[in-house]
């Protein structure tokens, strides 16, 4: 089976009514990103992130994986498919993905604040059960999200760039490109490897040089990338 990488942002789960975060009517036009998603802003009132995160995770039970995220899943019956995801949700999983690489986190886990990337400290969640203060991790510090926050590194960028080194087909759907380090996986593809984005925005050229740019939405798109991969057999 040839090997398909698939790079998703928020642009495949707002289709699923999961709100983004720099579209007009996004996150961050509704809320400080500073205060609620930030390092320094869960070091200044960890309350308030804990309560704006409980609400991102109640919300992820009220939506359910659309038929982008349904075709990702069906395409592992022809092909390896590895997902890296810049989004916190599980709609991915939830469609059936076997091989989903988080890079910024989960919202249906939660971890210590000593050290939030510590395997001991990491354990699920139920969406519907609060992070309250007071809740201890393995290591006794506070409980938080998951989430890979505002000045935090990203953990798994050596292991998605390796994905999509040994890629032999590459996809990016429904992000900006704009959000680093994971833009940055775009120079590990592997010269002369067929390459796709599916989004509706607009995009400097030389940005997605290589790319076939599927202009639409990514349950539009979907089909249409079948329909290129199939072409490709």
């Amino acid at each position: 089976m040839k090997h398909l990488a698939v790079l998703t942002g928020a642009g495949i789960s707002a289709e699923s009514g999961l709100s983004t975060f720099r579209d007009p009517d996004g996150l961050w036009q509704r809320y400080d990103v500073m205060e609620l998603a930030s390092l320094q802003g869960y070091r200044r009132n960890r309350e308030r992130v804990l309560e704006f995160y409980n609400a991102r995770r109640r919300n992820l039970l009220t939506v359910a994986p659309n038929h982008a995220h349904r075709v990702l899943a069906e395409l592992e019956r022809d092909y390896a498919v590895t997902i890296i995801t810049q989004n916190v949700d599980d709609l991915h999983e939830r469609a059936g993905s076997s091989h989903v690489l988080h890079l910024h986190g989960e919202l249906g886990k939660v971890t210590g604040s000593m050290n939030p990337n510590d395997p001991a400290c990491i354990t699920e969640r139920p969406l519907d059960q609060p992070i309250h203060v007071g809740d201890k991790a393995a290591d006794g510090s506070q409980l938080r999200p998951f989430i890979v926050l505002f000045g935090e590194g990203v953990p798994n960028m050596a292991q998605a760039a390796k994905i999509v080194e040994q890629a032999d087909i590459f996809v990016v759907i429904g992000t900006s490109l704009v959000v680093y380090p994971a833009a940055n996986l775009l120079q590990h593809v592997a010269r002369g490897v067929p390459r796709y984005l599916i989004d509706p925005g607009t995009f400097d050229t030389s940005q997605i040089a290589g790319f076939e740019h599927i202009h639409t939405t990514a349950v539009a798109g979907i089909d249409i990338l079948r329909e290129r991969l199939a072409a490709l057999s």
